[in-house]
């Protein structure tokens, strides 16, 4: 089979993705082997194959937005069946035994792996995991808008949770790619203002068609005190110009698996009067299944720009110019010409 695999770290535009031949994977014990037809480019790919993440093997294929069809199943496999249209997301596996795992935070276990990091992902034509960390996909969306769901919709929807938006509340969102305009629509959808602060003018503009309140750049002062802000932008710098933003009592929740070094904060401007910060790891399945249920009901449409499998490089090195507005997608199906 084919696959885009990380031969080597550096900047995007160098090529740090290489098309090579692997054989094609056979399922073991619980996995399901996936035909892949679609699977979403996230920032985190791109920080694996620029350095920023560490690859955790040589040659490991990204991608954890995948969607496609099971099409062989493991011989203990019993939740899925040959055929049926699945996701494969960030989590690939965790111990279920230590003490995070035991309470329900199985985001936080002491022994995870992940899709695309630790075990190859979906740029390549098939892809296995555990039928236990696969998701079934809703029919509202085909395979080229959903893909972007399975991560920067888990992810996003962990960190609207986390930044703990009040009923009514006015909500930041700093940077808006693929995560950040499923979540604004969430947010919206659930009665929060949102105000969007970004560099990009044409992400400006998407997130003033799917309703925010104002679109201004990513250094610039909202229009109201925020009572939550979500940062997605993997820039330190802005930790504490949204903290500024927040109003007494807000809370920043910083969605990025990576982030630039942090200034020095300062106690009375960025924190005093009950401002808090806090990280988002991950997500657990139950994230997953909420997300995709809840993007259903509240009508979430995600903004993709689609690529051919064999421009897989280009989606990347377009994603690390900021030349992608929502979320890029690699496409095997025929759906992907530009």
């Amino acid at each position: 089979m084919r696959a885009w695999a990380v031969t080597g770290t550096a900047p995007a535009a160098e090529g740090p993705l290489r098309l090579v031949e692997r054989p094609v994977p056979a399922p073991t014990d619980r996995e399901i082997r996936v035909r892949v037809t679609a699977c979403g480019v996230c920032r985190t790919d791109l920080h694996l194959a620029e350095g920023d993440l560490t690859p955790r093997r040589p040659g490991v294929v990204p991608g954890h937005e995948v969607v496609g069809v099971v099409d062989a199943v493991g011989p203990d496999a019993r939740r899925l069946a040959v055929g049926d249209r699945v996701g494969v997301a960030w989590l690939r596996a965790t111990c279920g035994r230590c003490r995070f795992c035991r309470r329900g935070d199985e985001n936080l276990c002491l022994t995870p792996s992940f899709t695309g990091w630790d075990h190859d992902g979906g740029f390549a034509e098939w892809a296995t995991v555990d039928e236990r960390y696969a998701y079934r996909l809703p029919d509202a969306y085909d395979d080229l808008h959903v893909a972007p769901l399975l991560c920067a919709g888990i992810i996003g929807y962990r960190a609207l949770r986390r930044a703990a938006v009040p009923p009514g509340g006015r909500l930041g969102i700093y940077g808006f790619g693929a995560s950040a305009h499923i979540t604004a629509q969430l947010a919206i959808a659930d009665g929060v203002t949102v105000h969007v602060l970004t560099r990009a003018p044409e992400a400006q503009r998407l997130a003033l068609e799917l309703g925010a309140a104002s679109a201004g750049g990513a250094a610039e002062r909202p229009p109201e005190p925020l009572d939550s802000a979500i940062l997605f932008a993997p820039a330190g710098e802005l930790v504490p110009v949204a903290l500024a933003a927040l109003d007494r009592g807000g809370t920043l929740a910083i969605a990025g698996i990576h982030l630039s070094d942090v200034p020095v904060l300062d106690y009375q401007r960025h924190l005093f009067q009950e401002r808090q910060v806090r990280s988002v790891t991950a997500n657990t399945r139950a994230d997953g299944v909420e997300l995709l249920e809840r993007a259903v009901a509240a009508g979430v449409r995600t903004t993709v720009t689609p690529y051919p499998f064999e421009r897989a490089d280009e989606a990347l090195t377009d994603l690390a110019a900021d030349r992608v507005t929502g979320a890029a997608v690699i496409t095997l199906d025929g759906t992907g010409s530009q």
